[in-house]
């Protein structure tokens, strides 16, 4: 049975996550029983086989105003798919991962799932 876990959202941010037309009973992220990693927030997807995923960890202590909606790194590929500022889990690939924000891939994704250590026991560890 495929496991999903979906996202803590803060409402107080919901100007941020609202507008990609999030729908925190349906996104978040969900690992399929044929062996698929899928992340959605709103119209936005990203997924790839279980097996590209290189390791999770648990991040925390987010300011507001660069956790909160769909956003790219400054400082290199990764992705974040963020609807709080408590806490998240940075999910890192072997092979780059394509987004309808960056075609050539991303490396990582942040997401606030409501259950971050559970989705990083869930996910293969880093060798």
């Amino acid at each position: 049975m495929d496991r999903t876990f979906r996202y803590a959202t803060d409402v107080r941010l919901a100007v941020f996550w609202g507008p990609f037309a999030v729908r925190p009973s349906h996104d978040g992220v969900t690992l399929t029983d044929d062996g698929r990693f899928v992340a959605t927030f709103g119209w936005l997807r990203i997924e790839t086989p279980i097996a590209n995923v290189a390791g999770a960890h648990v991040t925390s202590g987010y300011r507001w105003w660069t956790a909160a909606g769909a956003r790219m790194s400054f400082a290199d590929d990764g992705l974040t798919f963020g609807t709080n500022a408590e806490a998240g889990v940075c999910i890192h690939f072997h092979t780059k991962v394509p987004s309808r924000l960056r075609r050539s891939g991303h490396s990582a994704l942040t997401v606030t799932v409501a259950e971050p250590e559970d989705l990083v026991a869930a996910l293969p560890r880093e060798v």
